[in-house]
């Protein structure tokens, strides 16, 4: 395996990780029943925040801890460049997962649209969030895999 597929693999595992173990975090919090606007919109904003600010100091230490493991246990370095192979695949990547945000904003704006309550536009706008990298992780994995 090479070393841009076992960094692939990382950071799709950690971005399930770091999902499930700040959904179980947060979900106690909510604020369920009777609860009034201003408490539901300060509850999923601040969601909203605080997982995009965790994810990207824990995708952070993660890959530093990736490279790290990775040069005691191959002697190797990191690749010091990306070629034109890399550039593409990370284009691809890119395109698919900005594609499946795109589709999840557009539905979460439409669970407005067809009156569904605020949390339901919340909820898929994380989850378009969620897939989205997930979708880019897996569509880099699988052009390192079988090509371009």
């Amino acid at each position: 395996m090479t070393y841009q597929e076992k960094k692939s693999i990382v950071s799709l595992i950690s971005s399930i990780l770091i999902f499930v173990v700040y959904c179980l975090y947060r979900y106690p919090l909510y604020p369920g029943g009777a609860a009034n606007s201003k408490e539901m919109l300060h509850y999923w904003g601040s969601f909203v925040l605080v997982l995009t600010l965790v994810s990207i100091a824990a995708h952070i230490v993660i890959s530093i801890i990736f490279n790290i493991i990775f040069r005691i246990t191959t002697g190797e370095k990191e690749p010091a460049f990306a070629d034109e192979l890399d550039k593409r695949i990370d284009l691809l990547a890119f395109r698919n997962s900005f594609l499946v945000f795109v589709i999840g904003f557009i539905l979460a704006m439409g669970s407005l649209v067809i009156d569904q309550p605020l949390e339901m536009m919340f909820i898929v706008l994380i989850a378009a969030g969620f897939l989205s990298d997930v979708i880019g992780s897996v569509s880099r994995m699988y052009h390192y895999r079988r090509g371009v």
